[in-house]
């Protein structure tokens, strides 16, 4: 499945080809400096006592999470030139996520095809917060991980039934299901057999505690964007410092990948130099979303942002 929604105009079809070389060494670059910080902060985490203890763990968590990113390009098969190596990849972010690759490629796919689409995109299917009550919800990130473990766990029953999801590929969605929950069984036999908490200090506790930042996160990516089909209108783009755009792995340019999801991660800033006029949502930060957002709630939703903190 490979990616065909290609937005016209703003980069001439020369400059795009080469913004859409693929590179296995940019891609290995990102994805080492990722599993390298993970590794440091596992160390941390290991060695942490008590008040170093929560900022290890936020650390490890936010690494964590973030393989959402990697996951998401791999799905997109952009982050390396490497069909292969993308898939191997994916396969790991998606484990650590909960969220298998096919069935996230599935998924993203329709949203990309469906952007904004109250019908037919997918992210839509689940109303957006609108009211503080559900928006403190969605944060806490208590929805992810009970639709992940229920949808996960139906695609393992032999069910995967969607709108986005093609007949053919049902199968391959409940094999990644099945394959999937046999390994977290296996990881929590051997962890009771070892008499091990491991994993929990490692793995569960840091996601669980960090998974409001990705949340935030993708709240601003079409959160009061319009309802439209236009990918330089219908995203948004959220200037924001490198460290969040090496940890997003330079997804917070969001409406150049929309409007040009080919285009690989590395590429994003400068696929953003040509496009920058014609973004229609930006926002200097992810606080200026938020107020945004939070300025929005309990009033009817508006067909697009308030020009005055986040249209660019």
């Amino acid at each position: 499945m490979e990616e065909s929604f290609v937005t016209k105009g703003g980069i001439d079809k020369a400059a795009l080809k080469a913004l859409a070389t693929r590179s296995d060494a940019k891609g290995l670059l990102q994805l080492g400096s990722h599993l390298g910080a993970i590794a440091l902060s596992t160390t941390a985490l290991l060695l942490a006592e008590g008040l170093w203890l929560l900022p290890a763990l936020v650390a490890q968590g936010l690494l964590l999470t973030f393989l959402f990113a990697p996951l998401h390009e791999t799905i997109h098969r952009t982050a390396f030139h490497n069909r292969a190596l993308n898939d191997a990849v994916a396969w790991v972010c998606g484990a650590v996520l909960v969220l298998p690759p096919e069935y996230f490629r599935a998924f993203h796919f329709a949203h990309h095809r469906f952007t904004q689409d109250p019908v037919r995109d997918p992210e839509l299917a689940t109303p957006k917060p609108a009211t503080l009550g559900a928006y403190l919800w969605q944060l806490t990130g208590v929805p992810y991980w009970r639709e992940r473990i229920s949808t996960s766990l139906l695609h393992a029953s032999g069910v995967a039934a969607a709108n986005f999801i093609p007949a053919r590929l049902a199968p391959k969605i409940v094999r990644e299901a099945r394959l999937l929950w046999a390994l977290y069984l296996g990881l929590l036999a051997v962890s009771l057999a070892a008499g091990s908490a491991l994993l929990l200090w490692l793995w569960v506790i840091p996601m669980l505690l960090c998974q409001p930042a990705l949340r935030a996160y993708l709240m601003a990516e079409h959160g009061l964007c319009p309802l439209v089909p236009d990918m330089l209108r219908n995203s948004r783009t959220t200037r924001s410092n490198a460290l969040v755009r090496w940890l997003a792995w330079n997804m917070p340019f969001h409406v150049e990948h929309h409007a040009y999801p080919a285009v690989p991660f590395h590429a994003l800033p400068a696929a953003h130099g040509h496009i920058a006029p014609l973004i229609a949502v930006s926002a200097p930060g992810y606080i200026a979303v938020h107020r945004e957002i939070l300025g929005s709630l309990g009033r009817s939703r508006q067909a697009g942002p308030r020009p005055s903190s986040s249209s660019g």
